[in-house]
């Protein structure tokens, strides 16, 4: 995203270590989120040649732009744009889940998981991973079986979203409990996508 910051926004930023602009509209400082929760944690800056500009590398908590796209950018010229898919909500989930494993609250499902060590998260990836590849068998089957296809069988189409959502949620505890950030295995992802 593009932004403007003044003095006292610069100032903000580095204190607070959260993204603070300055709202022409609003004529005043604004942090980045304070509204929507989609804020931008600091992880450095650099200036450009002649300084005035600056470059903020950040950690996005969930999308950057306005619209719920991840970034304010979202296609180059003579691309046609893609809808989002909204994988920026996985940085509150992230969020979600490391406030657990620091906490350890009374109830959670998520501490109770991280209590349990390796083998308690692995067995739970292990099995949300063989209910995802059932739950797509149930919906290839419904689809060859279906003679109007159009809007897919809900329930099979409904029953594989929730099967994916259960074993993204246990991939991110495992990788908690091993203290993994998901950066690394986006790191990873980036490299390999480079590679093909």
């Amino acid at each position: 995203m593009l932004g403007y910051m003044d003095r006292e926004a610069l100032t903000a930023t580095l204190a607070t270590g959260e993204v603070h602009f300055h709202s022409r509209s609003r004529g005043r400082l604004w942090r980045k989120g304070e509204t929507s929760g989609n804020n931008l944690r600091l992880r450095g800056l650099s200036l450009d040649c002649d300084a005035d500009a600056i470059l903020l590398d950040v950690d996005p908590h969930g999308p950057t732009c306005h619209r719920g796209t991840l970034s304010c950018f979202d296609a180059a010229d003579g691309e046609v744009a893609r809808a989002p898919q909204g994988f920026a909500w996985l940085e509150t989930l992230w969020a979600t889940i490391v406030d657990r494993a620091a906490r350890r609250p009374a109830g959670s499902y998520t501490a109770r998981l991280l209590e349990g060590g390796v083998d308690a998260t692995g067995r739970k990836v292990v099995e949300e991973a063989t209910e995802l590849l059932l739950a797509a068998k149930d919906d290839a089957v419904a689809e060859a079986t279906s003679a109007d296809r159009s809007d897919g069988p809900a329930a099979t189409r409904e029953a594989l979203a929730g099967e994916a959502a259960d074993l993204l949620y246990h991939a991110l505890v495992l990788l908690a409990e091993r203290d993994v950030p998901p950066a690394e295995v986006v790191a990873v992802l980036r490299s390999r996508h480079a590679a093909d």
